[in-house]
């Protein structure tokens, strides 16, 4: 058997002593599936794409105030109730293990680095290096030290880096106070993780859940969808969210993607089984990694909702910059 050089456990229903699962989660995908995607016609994508101008974030908000900003790909700031979260920063040019091979930016990142306000919280949903980037967290364990949360596993890969991180790895279902009154909770996606050819889900990947008083925030990482039963879990846990963070991006080609990540009619399925008031996308046009057109995402998510019975403004796309201030939920 494998050994796992990331976490060492005892055997729960989703660790097996070697590998992390999800019950009804797919199998792990072959050699030959892999060489046939690498075979896969890809949309050709932009070198560079313009962002549009943007303000600096906030130093903090207060109240019932809830401030998302896109910073490109997955990384968002959270700013609600004096807290500032950073999730799976990324400002690196490429998503890779090498400086100069594996998926470039497409944009530069809405915000950059030396920009953002004081941190409290580091987030990070898995160990892919369009979400786990050390050379981000490098920068900014010097000039914006703060505690970082993550899944089993992925506290060891921080370490190894550098032992000076504050880094804290939790399982699923797990609550952690952030502040007084506001906690995060770490729950299931359908996913995998690896930063190797060998390591496949042996460090755990997760969604969080922030509770506030003033609703829930769900950020979920990267995931496909399967049954729904999971995100359906999520209003009769924590209540309706305020905000679900919901992918958007790179699905295609889907027999091989469909398993990891969901495709925009999907994203608007999550949204409604959440029940979420609001829903802001993440997971596109940053990084191509996969076959779609860079701008494919959004439209197809546009068509999800005039196909629908929900406001197209209650889901929101934006740009790399961009801040959504999230209304109070009513009901």
């Amino acid at each position: 058997m494998a050994q796992n050089p990331y976490y060492n456990g005892p055997a729960s229903d989703h660790f097996d002593g070697t590998r992390f699962f999800l019950e009804g989660g797919a199998p792990d995908k072959s050699r030959g599936d892999l060489w046939r995607l690498m075979r896969t016609p890809r949309a050709a994508w932009p070198a560079a794409v313009a962002n549009p101008p943007s303000a600096l974030p906030q130093d903090r908000v207060s109240g019932d105030a809830l401030r998302v900003t896109s910073i490109g790909h997955a990384s968002v700031l959270i700013q609600t109730r004096g807290l500032n979260i950073l999730v799976d920063p990324v400002w690196s040019t490429r998503a890779s293990p090498f400086r100069l091979f594996g998926p470039k930016r497409a944009s530069a990142p809405g915000i950059a680095i030396g920009d953002l306000p004081k941190l409290d919280a580091i987030l990070i949903t898995h160990n892919h290096y369009d979400h786990l980037d050390l050379r981000t967290l490098d920068v900014l364990r010097r000039q914006n030290p703060c505690r970082i949360i993550t899944a089993l596993g992925n506290d060891t890969i921080i370490k190894r880096h550098d032992k000076r991180f504050a880094v804290e790895a939790y399982d699923w279902d797990d609550k952690v106070a952030l502040s007084s009154d506001v906690t995060v909770t770490l729950v299931p996606t359908h996913h995998w993780s690896a930063r190797w050819l060998n390591d496949r889900r042996m460090a755990l990947w997760t969604g969080f859940v922030l509770e506030t008083p003033d609703g829930p925030i769900y950020h979920i990482g990267d995931t496909a969808y399967p049954d729904g039963a999971i995100f359906r879990a999520i209003p009769q846990r924590f209540g309706r969210p305020r905000l679900a963070i919901i992918p958007i991006g790179a699905y295609e080609p889907r027999w091989f993607m469909k398993d990891a990540h969901v495709e925009p009619a999907e994203s608007l399925r999550i949204f409604e089984d959440t029940q979420a008031h609001y829903a802001l996308a993440h997971h596109w046009g940053t990084f191509q990694l996969t076959a779609e057109a860079i701008d494919d995402p959004p439209r197809r998510l546009a068509a999800a909702l005039a196909a629908s019975t929900i406001a197209p403004d209650r889901f929101r796309v934006q740009s790399p910059g961009s801040a959504f201030d999230v209304p109070v939920a009513e009901g």
